[in-house]
Parts: C-alpha cells; structure tokens; sequence
C-alpha cells in the first residue's frame, strides 16, 4: 500500500512546488483501489495531485471523513476530475456546523449544502459498518470511552437561532485491509483517538494496525494554532496512544506544530509528520 498526502497544513520543504493550506487530502493506492481519503479545503489538491503524478480521474472511490470544509471543500473540484467514483460520507441533518471563538466570532465550517444537492448521485451515505469495497471499511460506532480532544469546545451545530456543542455524528473512520494488515485513517479524530483505536480493535480483534494517518485535533484556535490542553495531557495522551499495538502513526495537521512536538518526545520514531506532498509505503 502506498499513502501520499496531498494536502496538509505544513508545506514540504523538499517539495516547495507543492502548495499547503489548513485541510487534509490524503491519496491511498492498494493492489486493486485507488481511494480518495478527504479533499481538502479547496481545489489546490488538485494542482498538488498533478504536480505529484497522480492522476485523480483514476480513483476508484472516495471517502469524507467528516462534514467539516476543510476535509469536503474541494470536493466539486474532484467532480469536475472524476465523474465515476462515489463518496462515501455519513449522513447529517445540517451543514449549520460552526466554529466559536472568545465568545465573539462566529465562522461557518460545514460542507457546502449546494453540493450535495448538485450531485445528489454522487453521495453514499452509510451510518453503519460497512465493506465499501474489498477489504475497505467504515466504522461508524465510535465509543466515548475516553475523553475528547479540548479543541472541539470551539465547535457548534446551530439549529435555528440556537447552537449546541458538535457531537460529531458525522464522523466515520476509515480501514483498508492489505494482506491481513490493517491501515486506519482518522482524519481529525474528533471522537478521540484513543475512543477510535478502541473502535477498530473492537471491530478486528487480536489484530496488529500497521498504520494511522489523520489528525488528532489538538489544535485549540486553528487561527493562532495554540495547543488544547496541558503539555501533560498530550503527554498523557502520546503515552495510551503507545499502549496499543500500532506499528507507525503518521499526523499532521489538526495535531498541531506545538503538540505534534510535545507527542513526538513521548512517542519518538513511531510517530512521523505527513507533510504535503509525503508519501509512505506500507
């Protein structure tokens, strides 16, 4: 299996012809599949996918980890590329989803509405787990065993002149299967990513993950990029995370500069940063 990040918040710096923005957009190739994971905020990962010799008409599905803009913003971009692949996403009553910060600013954060009304045939909504393809899952029964990141006390739904935390029913979790290994892909991992490794062991059992990809949401206010919680607590955190039997986590952007370096000295080469333009072989 072979994962290239096409979009993250850090630019690469041995690829400065690749452009970066705050999303993610990660491109995972298997023996059989070719799987869009995510898109980004916008259309740049499409001009990074060109840039890095893959060529988006060719995938053969997509997923939506969340319903959040900057993981489905540049989804109609990758319509305009693809005309054949599903993206598989759960279902949500609203794309009324918010970020509040000190009390004051409000900015909308949700998928653009239109798009799911534009490509109506293009969505499979599933709330349940599911086999999308071969040895590709979706899990959606996420337990809160644990707690969740601090960062998402800044996200809301609004329904009608009211606003409620997120609860983040919208998230799934993704597993790619590749001679009886398990690659698991978070996204931003709002639920916990101790609550979602819990919920692929349960799923697959006595099992090793050879890799995570995807974001733990440490980031408190994505503007200034400070970190949620105590430098203790994602300490803590890098510590449980050590705990489990994974083989690599790869993370990036809503990890956060400040507390990917607070995890890396807990968690040393067993976590690595995916840049822009990163690729791993599996």
């Amino acid at each position: 299996m072979k994962v290239i990040s096409l979009i993250d918040n850090q630019q690469n710096p041995q690829r400065k012809d690749l452009q970066a923005e705050h999303g993610l957009s990660l491109c995972i190739f298997t023996s059989d599949q070719q799987i869009l994971f995510d898109s980004g905020v916008s259309g740049i990962f499409r001009s990074n996918a060109q840039r890095l010799n893959i060529d988006l008409a060719q995938v053969s599905l997509a997923v939506l980890s969340h319903h959040h803009y900057d993981h489905g913003g540049g989804l109609r971009t990758f319509f305009a590329s693809n005309t054949r692949a599903k993206v598989y996403l759960r279902s949500s009553s609203t794309e009324q989803f918010y970020l509040h910060l000190f009390g004051l600013f409000k900015r909308p954060i949700g998928l653009d509405a239109t798009l799911l009304q534009d490509y109506p045939e293009r969505f499979c909504f599933t709330d349940v787990y599911s086999e999308i393809a071969p040895d590709v899952f979706i899990i959606t029964k996420i337990d809160k065993r644990h707690p969740s990141p601090r960062g998402n006390r800044c996200l809301f739904v609004h329904t009608g002149r009211s606003s409620q935390p997120d609860d983040f029913e919208h998230e799934l979790i993704l597993v790619v299967r590749e001679n009886g290994q398990l690659v698991v892909f978070t996204g931003c991992s709002h639920h916990g990513i101790l609550n979602m490794l819990d919920a692929v062991l349960e799923r697959f059992p006595g099992q090793t993950i050879k890799a995570v990809f995807g974001g733990f949401h440490l980031i408190d206010n994505p503007p200034f990029d400070s970190m949620a919680g105590s430098k203790q607590e994602v300490e803590e955190l890098g510590r449980a995370i050590l705990k489990y039997p994974i083989e690599k986590i790869y993370t990036g952007h809503c990890t956060g500069a400040k507390a990917y370096q607070v995890l890396s000295n807990v968690m040393g080469e067993k976590m690595q940063y995916l840049a822009t333009g990163c690729r791993v072989e599996i």
